[in-house]
C-alpha cells in the first residue's frame, strides 16, 4: 500500500450517533433531548413535538434507559464510546504502518464534542483534506443524514483549500461482506445443519422510503451478498428489523421479534444466529436489547410452542467492534478517498 505523501495530510472522522456520558437518569435525558429533537428524528413539527418530548417522554424514556445502561456499562465507560475510539487507535496505528500521514478522529453525534470542533483539531494538525465516514454500512435518511448535517454546519469554519468529503455507506464492499459472514462462521455457524440466519437491521419510517431513501435496498444487498458467502440456502436466512422509536408512524417491516415467533412455532428446528450487519460496534440496542428482550422472546415463544430449547439455541453475533477484521474493513472502504 503506497503512502499519501503525494496528497498531504488527510484527516479521518468516524462517526457515530452517540450515547450518554453516564448512566444516570440526568445523563441519559441531556442526551436523548439532544438526539430525539433532530429534525431528522422527530416525527412532527419542533413545537409539539418540543412539548411532547419534555413533558412526557423524556421524564419516563430517561429513568427506563438509564436502568438498561447501567446493565451495560464498564469500568471504562461506554461500551459505544470506548470501543469506537479504540477503533480509531487502532486504525491510525495501521496507518502509521503503511507510512500514511493520516490522523483519526473518533466522532459522536450528539456528544460532548462538536464536528466544528474535530474540524478544528484536524485543521490544527495540519490536514490539507478530511474524510468523514459514518460507521452507518447502510446509509439512512435518520443516520447518515443527521452526520452530514452536521458536516455541513461545521464546513464553514474550514478554510477553502480543505477538502471535505463524506462516505454515503459502504453496503455493498467485498472485505466488510467477508468480514460479517467471518464473524458468523467464527460464531459456530454450519452450513451443513439446520442452523437459521436472522438479519436484524434497525428499522427506518416508511415515509423516508417514500421520499427516496435507498437503506432498504442496501439491507437486501448486503443480505444477500453475506448469505451468499456463507453459502446457504435462501430458505435459512430471512431479513428483519428492530428498535422502532413509535407507533405513531409505519416503520419497515416485518419486525424481527415477529419473525422469531414464527419461526419458534416452525418444525424445522435449528440455532438461530442473530446478526445486525448494521451496527459497526455494539451499543444499547445489541448489548442490551438482544440479551435481555429478544433472545429471551424467541425461547420463551419456543416452549410455548412445546419444543425443547436452551440458551446455546439463540446466537448473538458480536459486532465487528475493534476488531482486526474491523481494520480491514475500514481500510479498504477508505482507501479511494485517501489515494484520490
Amino acid at each position: 500500500m503506497a503512502s499519501n505523501e503525494d496528497f498531504g495530510r488527510v484527516g479521518i472522522v468516524l462517526a457515530n450517533t452517540g450515547t450518554p456520558s453516564e448512566p444516570t437518569p440526568r445523563a441519559v435525558r441531556r442526551y436523548l433531548r439532544r438526539f430525539l429533537s433532530d429534525k431528522r428524528i422527530a416525527p412532527m413539527n419542533p413545537l409539539a413535538w418540543g412539548l411532547i418530548l419534555n413533558f412526557f417522554i423524556l421524564p419516563k424514556r430517561s429513568k427506563a434507559s438509564a436502568a438498561k445502561y447501567q446493565k451495560i456499562w464498564t469500568k471504562e465507560g461506554s461500551p459505544l464510546k470506548v470501543s469506537q475510539e479504540k477503533l480509531a487507535r487502532y486504525l491510525q496505528a495501521r496507518y502509521l504502518e503503511f507510512g500514511y500521514d493520516v490522523c483519526v478522529e473518533s466522532y459522536l453525534n450528539y456528544g460532548d464534542r462538536s464536528m466544528s470542533q474535530v474540524f478544528a483539531s484536524l485543521k490544527d494538525k495540519g490536514c490539507s483534506k478530511i474524510v468523514v465516514l459514518p460507521l452507518y454500512p447502510q446509509s439512512a435518511y435518520s443516520t447518515t443524514g443527521c452526520i452530514k448535517d452536521c458536516v455541513e454546519a461545521a464546513r464553514s469554519a474550514l478554510p477553502a483549500s480543505c477538502k471535505v468529503e463524506v462516505v454515503e455507506s459502504y453496503s455493498d464492499n467485498d472485505v466488510y461482506r467477508r468480514a460479517i459472514a467471518r464473524s458468523i462462521e467464527a460464531a459456530g455457524f454450519d452450513v451443513d445443519s439446520t442452523d437459521r440466519v436472522l438479519f436484524s437491521y434497525h428499522s427506518i419510517p416508511v415515509q423516508d422510503i417514500e421520499s427516496g431513501d435507498a437503506y432498504e435496498l442496501q439491507v437486501g444487498s448486503s443480505s444477500l451478498m453475506i448469505a451468499s458467502e456463507l453459502g446457504i440456502d435462501r430458505r435459512r436466512w430471512t431479513i428483519g428489523y428492530q428498535c422502532r422509536f413509535d407507533k405513531g408512524r409505519d416503520w419497515l417491516k416485518p419486525f424481527t421479534k415477529d419473525i422469531l415467533k414464527r419461526w419458534a412455532q416452525s418444525p424445522a428446528k435449528g440455532r438461530i444466529f442473530f446478526v445486525c450487519p448494521n451496527f459497526a460496534i455494539d451499543c444499547l440496542e445489541t448489548l442490551y436489547d438482544i440479551d435481555h428482550e429478544i433472545k429471551p422472546y424467541y425461547l420463551a415463544q419456543c416452549r410455548e410452542a412445546g419444543f425443547e430449547v436452551d440458551e446455546s439455541d439463540f446466537v448473538y453475533v458480536s459486532c465487528l467492534n475493534a476488531t482486526k477484521a474491523h481494520i480491514r474493513v475500514l481500510v479498504d472502504v477508505l482507501k479511494p478517498y485517501i489515494e484520490g
